[in-house]
């Protein structure tokens, strides 16, 4: 039966991470444009500039009558405008980002008008010193220009929204993953440190600075950090539960071949919490826990193990929201490429964790 008191707690924890998920969602402001100006983009703006070349060149003349040469004309004039329209609209994306979308969009498509009208009066010069400007030709133009650009820049704008959407909710989600660290570890380390004031004033106080390094983690912002500065963490949070436990609790490090990888923030932590509070504390003689970190391939893998008893089997099952939130987090950073793995027996308790030693590169 559960009290009114926990179903309280749980549902104000599930308010407070859905506020924050639709907060994130209607702050986050993103750029308004992809950066047009990367390989695949560049691309891509070719091909379809060479496609609409050709649209236009068949229907100007036909399939059976294609002019090759007016395909040429056409090709270099709508390359010159994609290309430039494109090297322009890169370096003010950080201002776009500072604009309303609407004002963002205007200036966007004056833009392209704007390189579309320069090119065309420069090829008429170039085509023709002596005769006549052919306003007809810029007016054409000019409405081609305005309705394929107003329908490239919407589908880039779209895209982009969709972009930053999906990167608001994968902060949003991290942040809340992060949030769900259980609280008893914060309780049994104020009731050692209460403990030991009165009989090791020096351990209470180095106690309370390991305290407050784990909890400055804690509530920093979510994202990658380096792998030695969460060892770091770890060995402080190792020496708060050596006061708490004493002798029962050994730990070994193995970090032979330690590789220069960026992990989520407090990714170690509960898998060492774990395997102390449902490995060593039910056993009365105490046991060691295994810290194995090392590098395989193009991958950082993590090993944490710990003996298990017959007191633990029930308490296993705490061990399934932990290992779920590390599992959420590890998808949200590195979607598939991210790993973990349990592997029980009689004896002994393990968990794995792999994940690329390279963070993937953010999509801007």
């Amino acid at each position: 039966m559960v009290s009114p008191s926990c179903s309280r707690t749980n549902n104000d924890k599930t308010h407070t991470e859905d506020t924050l998920i639709n907060t994130s969602r209607r702050t986050f402001r993103g750029d308004f444009l992809p950066d047009l100006c990367t390989v695949q983009a560049v691309f891509h703006l070719i091909l379809v500039g060479e496609l609409l070349a050709i649209a236009l060149t068949v229907v100007h003349g036909g399939v059976v009558d294609f002019n090759w040469n007016r395909l040429g004309v056409l090709s270099m004039l709508i390359q010159w405008i994609v290309l430039t329209s494109a090297a322009c609209l890169c370096p003010l994306r950080p201002w776009f980002r500072r604009q309303h979308p609407m004002v963002a969009g205007v200036i966007s498509y004056l833009l392209v008008l704007g390189i579309t009208v320069l090119y065309t009066v420069v090829g008429a010069f170039i085509q023709d010193l002596d005769g006549p400007f052919p306003w007809d030709q810029l007016l054409t133009n000019l409405m081609l220009a305005a309705v394929f650009a107003g329908i490239v820049l919407r589908y880039f704008y779209l895209q982009q929204q969709l972009r930053n959407q999906q990167q608001a909710e994968l902060t949003a989600r991290i942040q809340a993953l992060q949030a769900r660290i259980r609280p008893h570890f914060l309780f049994n380390s104020m009731n050692s440190i209460a403990s030991l004031i009165a009989i090791d004033q020096d351990a209470a106080e180095k106690m309370v600075v390991d305290l407050s390094e784990l909890f400055r983690a804690s509530l920093s912002e979510p994202g990658l950090i380096p792998l030695e500065n969460e060892l770091e963490l770890c060995r402080r949070f190792v020496a708060i539960e050596q006061i708490r436990i004493g002798d029962r609790l050994q730990v070994e490090w193995d970090l032979d071949h330690m590789p220069e990888a960026k992990v989520p923030s407090l990714l170690l932590q509960p898998l060492i919490e774990n395997a102390i509070y449902h490995g060593i504390q039910p056993l009365l003689e105490g046991g060691t826990v295994t810290i194995a970190v090392k590098r395989v391939g193009s991958h950082c893998r993590i090993q944490v193990r710990n003996p298990i008893g017959d007191t633990q089997q029930a308490s296993n099952k705490g061990n399934g929201m932990a290992l779920e939130n590390i599992r959420h987090r590890l998808e949200a950073h590195y979607g598939e490429k991210g790993e973990l793995q349990v592997q029980a027996t009689a004896s002994f308790y393990e968990v794995t964790v792999e994940f690329p030693a390279v963070p993937p590169a953010v999509v801007g």
